[in-house]
């Protein structure tokens, strides 16, 4: 009998059903010579310091860095029952192996693996390997899977991302804290992502906006333009000339131009729509996307790939047909699909882009909540333009003279629609439709023809006013955390940017959750504690090239190419440098914390006798590390002999 360990109930019930595994137990599923239970995401996680000693219970610098030699996990009490329950199952006769069904990606095989080897469980593994719940996926998984050493790698690299995220966010969580007097979260990729958005703060902080004019033309039914400049007179001067005067066509350049049909979605490019026409944040999507998942109609969400292998074309050309023939926005679509454009086997790594299953024919889509609604029907919409034809459309511009004075007016005829008309009847159909989702289109030209003359044309001017860089919005935020810090890396770097699609979402929600950045509308905005924290962090904390090297390394880990020891040695060995290098809080950034306190005492600066921080109470100036007994006392003979008293600028 085999034991099949899904990551969530929901996931496990549609394995057993698939299985036959169709007997409920309690906390599991039984049948067809199967068990098939489930994990509640991370059963085991590692330890907190205290785990590791006592006086890891209170934060001191003289403790630091913190650097387990063995490492411990821990359940909390709402899993435990689970966790005991898959010991049980894996140590019961009946079952002669185990099934890692687990979300098929470097974190559904952490959950697995540190369940089974917490059970001390020796039995053969196997690896199911999927991108879809749809019941033919499953069978065919089912049908082979795979040897679970083949993921041995894979485990260690996840192994690896743990351990390191917890070294350097312990550490540096608690040396920044200890040393400004107010908890500051750090992490490898939300501090260089909080970075990001205070550096933009700070762009539109000293943007001065300034004024433009532009003298334009009016004449035979459209406008041509001039030069954008600076002063207002010597537009006026421009019009007064040209007012009234006569126009001549110097040149009319005419050029047929495609663009070709967007890609398929990955994870990234999903949230990033999604919060754009929707308003969605990252994790609601991810959240919207993974019931859609669990429920059969969408295929597997944490994907960095936007294309398909070779073997799905017959099932994605079936199902772009069903698409054109049931969704309204399929009577955009002309001619054969396109498949082979999605297709390439070479470009998917864990898993293919993200794509509607067949179930969705199957599927009273109304039945669905409104937010699941939303994320499969442009999903839907995304598969019938990927795969539809190209747009083409001639675009003309067309120069003027007047008085001596250069005019352009450019204008574009649509040749071809294509995969266009499918974007277009798809916003026709959002109950919400804002002119900022209609593209800003060139009105078509009359016939023009060189030499051709208008007289007495009408001359105005346009004023206008230089714009600052926007603020974040998650849309945009998404997309530089995925290519944020690429100019510096190296052109063959594997994975660049910050963090993976399946960790972005909830890196923006731990920095709002932190106080670090509020979000107004759609806009994401730095806090001035957020502002401050960045002030404060070294440049290799802050810089995205840290978390682009983990990954980069990470990716060699799993490949074998770099044991995971030495990974571990550099984090150590970068933890220690960071606590050494900081010992004291650096003058200039004292008092940018205004809440610097802890237990009712406040940071006072560094012990002079170990580096730990100095605390202020009512009785006095004290250490924080318990090991130090360094101490002013305000009850000072000496000072009250003088008849002064110990301040916190005389500490």
């Amino acid at each position: 009998m085999k034991l099949v360990i899904a990551e969530k109930p929901s996931v496990a019930m549609s394995l057993a059903a698939v299985l036959g595994a169709n007997e409920k137990k309690d906390g599991y599923m039984e049948g067809g010579g199967y068990l098939v239970s489930w994990c509640v995401g991370h059963l085991l996680e590692l330890a907190q310091p205290e785990a590791y000693g006592k006086r890891y219970a209170r934060w001191g610098y003289g403790d630091l860095p913190i650097l387990p030699e063995e490492w411990k996990y821990e359940v909390s009490k709402d899993k435990k029952k689970q966790l005991d329950l898959l010991c049980r199952l894996m140590k019961d006769k009946r079952v002669d192996s185990v099934v890692c069904a687990t979300d098929a990606g470097r974190e559904g095989e952490l959950i697995f693996r540190l369940v089974y080897e917490h059970a001390g469980c020796k039995k053969p593994m196997e690896r199911l390997w999927i991108s879809s719940m749809e019941d033919a996926a499953i069978r065919d998984g089912f049908e082979h899977l795979r040897p679970g050493s083949d993921y041995d790698k894979l485990y260690d690299a996840a192994v690896c991302r743990a351990e390191a995220d917890w070294l350097i966010g312990i550490n540096a969580t608690r040396l920044f804290s200890v040393l400004y007097g107010v908890t500051l979260n750090v992490g490898r990729v939300m501090s260089p992502t909080l970075a990001l958005l205070v550096q933009r703060e700070a762009d539109i902080q000293a943007f001065t906006s300034k004024p433009f004019y532009v003298p334009e033309i009016t004449c035979g039914g459209f406008t041509a333009s001039g030069e954008k400049l600076s002063g207002k007179n010597e537009a006026e001067k421009i019009r007064m000339g040209c007012d009234g005067q006569v126009a001549s066509v110097l040149s009319v350049e005419k050029q047929v131009k495609t663009v070709q049909p967007p890609r398929l979605y990955d994870l990234t490019t999903l949230q990033r729509e999604c919060n754009r026409i929707y308003g969605y944040t990252a994790q609601q999507t991810l959240d919207y996307v993974q019931s859609l998942y669990e429920k059969k109609l969408a295929t597997y969400p944490r994907t960095d790939s936007q294309y398909l292998t070779e073997d799905m074309q017959a099932t994605a050309a079936s199902l772009v047909l069903w698409l054109r023939d049931h969704m309204p926005f399929g009577k955009g679509c002309a001619g054969e699909p396109d498949i082979d454009r999605v297709t390439d086997g070479s470009k998917v790594t864990d898993h293919h882009a993200i794509i509607p299953t067949v179930e969705i024919a199957r599927t009273d889509l109304s039945e669905l909540p409104s937010g699941e609604q939303d994320v499969l029907t442009l999903i839907a919409a995304r598969l019938l333009s990927a795969t539809a034809q190209a747009h083409r459309f001639e675009a003309v511009t067309a120069v003027l003279d007047c008085r001596d004075r250069s005019f352009t007016a450019k204008g574009k005829t649509v040749l071809q629609a294509g995969w266009k008309e499918v974007e277009r009847l798809y916003r026709m159909g959002l109950k919400q439709s804002k002119p900022e989702d209609d593209e800003n289109t060139d009105a078509s030209l009359p016939v023009l023809q060189e030499g051709q003359i208008f007289e007495t044309v009408s001359a105005s001017v346009r004023e206008g006013k230089t714009s600052p860089p926007k603020h974040y919005t998650e849309d945009s935020l998404l997309a530089a955390m995925e290519t944020a810090g690429t100019e510096d890396m190296p052109e063959d770097a594997e994975r660049k940017g910050l963090g993976t699609p399946a960790t972005r979402a909830a890196t923006l929600e731990k920095l709002v959750s932190a106080g670090f950045v509020q979000r107004k509308k759609k806009q994401l905005i730095p806090t001035e504690k957020g502002t401050n924290l960045i002030l404060v962090l070294p440049d290799n904390i802050k810089s995205p090239m840290l978390t682009a090297e983990w990954e980069s390394m990470l990716k060699q880990v799993e490949r074998g190419e770099v044991p995971a020891k030495d990974f571990m040695d550099g984090i150590a060995d970068m933890s220690r440098a960071l606590v050494k290098a900081h010992t004291a809080p650096e003058e200039c950034f004292t008092g940018l914390f205004p809440d610097a306190k802890r237990n009712g005492r406040e940071a006072v600066g560094a012990c002079p006798r170990c580096g730990g921080t100095v605390y202020e109470d009512k009785k006095g100036f004290f250490c924080d590390n318990r090991d130090c007994a360094f101490a002013l006392w305000k009850d000072n003979k000496f000072f009250s002999g003088k008849k002064k008293s110990i301040t916190k600028s005389v500490a």
